[in-house]
């Protein structure tokens, strides 16, 4: 089952028993006393879900590791390639 897959059948899931419950086909008390929650409950849930993805975001750009050794050789390799390409007859400015 994909990640795609699973997130259609929890919100499949979630949404039928928002809508059971606000047509009062499960009978509940909080039903009765929050009435109005349960209304703009999935768009609570949206912030919510809005917030959390945020705060993921934001902590793996604060501990993302730099790769030193890589970018070492990808300037090595670019080099290379300049090299071969002057090589073959082109010529580059250097800035």
């Amino acid at each position: 089952m994909t990640k795609l897959m699973e997130w259609i059948f929890v919100a499949g899931a979630l949404g039928a028993i928002w809508l059971a419950l606000l047509t009062n086909k499960i009978e509940n008390i909080f039903v009765k006393d929050y009435y109005q929650l349960l209304l703009f409950s999935p768009i609570i849930f949206i912030v919510l879900f809005g917030i959390y993805a945020l705060i993921i975001v934001l902590y793996r750009v604060f501990t993302f590791n730099n790769c030193n050794e890589a970018a070492d050789e990808l300037q090595k390799e670019i080099q290379e390639a300049k090299v071969d390409l002057q090589r073959q007859g082109f010529y580059f400015k250097e800035h």
